[in-house]
Formats: C-alpha cells, sequence, structure tokens
C-alpha cells in the first residue's frame, strides 16, 4: 500500500516577481505540476506544502527550489515547465506511487471495472483528463473501456452527444474491393464500436440514439501510401 508523505518549505529569498514567475497566471505553473505528479501543491506566499505518494513530495520540493532559482532569468511558460518535468525525470518517481482510484461504470448488464492495474489506470486517467491515448495490443480492452467511459458521460448527462471515431484501415493486409454501399463498406471496422455499445446499451436503443444522432459513428479514412501535406 502506498504512503502519503507531506513535506513543508520555504523559498529563499523572498521575491514577489520571481514567486509569480514560479507560479504563473493564476497558480497555472503550479497546477501543471501537480497533475503532472499527482500531488497537491498549497501555498502562502513562499510557504509551501506539498503533499502525495511515496517520494514525490520530495522531488516535487526539489524541482519547485530549482525552478525558482531559475526564475530569477527565465521567463516560464506551460511548454517550459512541461520540458523542466520531463529533464528531472519526476515523472518516473510519480509512476512508482501511482494508485489508481477504482473507476465503476454501471450498463445495461452490470458493472464495468478494470482488470488489473494498467486497466484501472486507464479509467482512471479518462475520467480525470480530457484527451487520453491508449496504447497495447488488440483485445486488451482499449476500445471497449473507452466505449464504456463514454456512454457513461452521455447516461450521466456530462455531455450531450457522442462521436466515435475509428480508421478504416486494413490490419495488415489489403482487402481490396468491398462490395455494397458506404455503410456496408465501413462497417467491418467499427464493428468493435457497435459491439461496445451493443453491450452497454442494448441493440434498441443504440438503434434509437444513432437515428437521433445522439450518438456518431464515423470512420477515420487514412492512406498510408500518399505523402501527407498538411499538419494539424
Amino acid at each position: 500500500m502506498t504512503t502519503h508523505s507531506q513535506r513543508d518549505f520555504t523559498l529563499e529569498p523572498a521575491d514577489n516577481e520571481r514567486l509569480a514567475n514560479l507560479a504563473g497566471p493564476f497558480d497555472e505553473h503550479l497546477r501543471q505540476i501537480e497533475l503532472k505528479l499527482g500531488v497537491e501543491i498549497a501555498n502562502r506566499g513562499p510557504i509551501f506544502r506539498i503533499s502525495g505518494p511515496g517520494k514525490t513530495p520530495a522531488e516535487a520540493e526539489k524541482l519547485i527550489k530549482a525552478l525558482y532559482a531559475e526564475a530569477a532569468e527565465t521567463v516560464f511558460d506551460s511548454h517550459a515547465i512541461h520540458l523542466r518535468l520531463n529533464r528531472a525525470n519526476v515523472e518516473h518517481v510519480a509512476g512508482q506511487a501511482y494508485e489508481a482510484q477504482e473507476v465503476a461504470i454501471k450498463v445495461k448488464r452490470g458493472t464495468v471495472r478494470g482488470r488489473g492495474a494498467n486497466q484501472s489506470k486507464y479509467l482512471h486517467q479518462i475520467a480525470t483528463h480530457d484527451i487520453n491515448f491508449g496504447i497495447g495490443p488488440a483485445g486488451t480492452g482499449k476500445t471497449f473501456l473507452a466505449v464504456a467511459m463514454a456512454v457513461d458521460a452521455l447516461n450521466e448527462a456530462r455531455v450531450q452527444r457522442l462521436i466515435l471515431v475509428r480508421p478504416a484501415v486494413e490490419a495488415g493486409e489489403k482487402l481490396g474491393f468491398l462490395p455494397g454501399d458506404l455503410s456496408q463498406k465501413v462497417d467491418p471496422y467499427l464493428r468493435p464500436l457497435y459491439d461496445a455499445l451493443y453491450e452497454m446499451l442494448g441493440v434498441e436503443k443504440v438503434a434509437k440514439l444513432l437515428e437521433k444522432n445522439v450518438i456518431e459513428i464515423a470512420p477515420l479514412a487514412t492512406c498510408a501510401d500518399a505523402p501527407s501535406t498538411t499538419r494539424s
């Protein structure tokens, strides 16, 4: 079980201009450090208190003191703070102390929970962050869990509409010409999304939501052979 610790310290010498540079507009830089490391940072002027799991507060203290020293000559923005976090390699320490809170999703056929530490962390990250990337081999639950979180947000009225997008690309082989209309051509690629929705909402409800455009499932067309001319 991960133990929590706390660090109290004062930044010296006192310098309001350096402190404002470190904290950022509306404490934006401090919040960025909190999210990256999974700690809580409280301060009153130069007096700081950091609490969090394991050794992470101690590493956060070292980082903040180093940033404060650098703030005398460098003007920080969010990108600069991100670079300092990566350079300090504190994410590794934070990852060792990470203990994801269990996320349980109620669906038509029961409750969906993460199986194992990685799935639990995946669900927790989706619940607490706007953008997430799930990387792993087929069959590890990436699509199913992401759709489950989307359906939960819709059921709880946190969102009004779902747009589920999946690449329409071959899995290492050339399928050639596919007969049928556009829907019949792309449905095989989108089948995992339909299967997940049917499991959570039932076939009839999914059909109604699709008809009302509350849920939209769209293929993302890609071409690996053609050079890209635009960047986003």
